[in-house]
């Protein structure tokens, strides 16, 4: 049942069984419906999820109430706000399932108890915001720099399972270009891959 999460682990640190069965132990399991949302703003954000199947997009609303959307995030990967999560505070995200998915979650309280119980648990979460910190500033570079074609490109190559379930809508606010402009492009790709 936690062979997906323990390989996730195992890939930063390695655990005993006793470590295993003591981390395995402060998760819950929840099945989240498509279009359910496990986070909301201005709720208390108090989980750290692992994607163990499905997908989820990540958004705030701008102060005309148009989603931006932050993040996708699929099978075998983390997701909360990570700010409010870290520092107790409401959330300014949302989180919501753009597929049926299940995940395991990690209380703020229980994270408390691993890293105390578990301290190498210490190394594997600092290497988890490493790794999201040098995502999202790889992320900023590409859309400083990067034409819209090339960033539809690059987005195809990071996140292929997650053009099958996001709408064509989400993923233009990822890019940052409309979803009409989107849909240019995919003709434009479609056209010159048949010729």
């Amino acid at each position: 049942m936690y062979k997906s999460i323990l390989e996730n682990i195992s890939k930063h640190i390695l655990l005993e069984t006793e470590e295993a069965d003591y981390f395995t132990g402060l998760l819950s399991f929840k099945e989240v419906p498509r279009r359910i949302y496990i986070l909301s703003e201005g709720q208390a954000c108090n989980y750290l999820s692992y994607i163990h199947s499905g997908a989820f997009r990540v958004y705030y609303l701008d102060e005309n109430l148009k989603e931006l959307t932050v993040k996708f995030a699929a099978a075998d990967s983390w997701v909360t706000d990570m700010y409010c999560f870290l520092n107790r505070k409401p959330a300014n995200l949302y989180i919501e399932a753009i597929d049926d998915s299940c995940i395991y979650q990690l209380s703020a309280g229980n994270m408390d108890k691993l890293l105390h119980s578990v301290p190498k648990f210490e190394r594997f979460f600092r290497i988890l915001s490493q790794n999201a910190f040098t995502r999202e500033q790889f992320r900023t570079i590409e859309t400083l720099s990067l034409s819209a074609e090339e960033r539809y490109d690059s987005f195809l190559k990071t996140y292929p399972q997650i053009t099958k379930v996001a709408s064509q809508k989400q993923i233009a606010s990822y890019l940052g270009i409309t979803p009409e402009f989107l849909s240019v492009l995919r003709k434009e790709k479609t056209l010159r891959h048949i010729s």
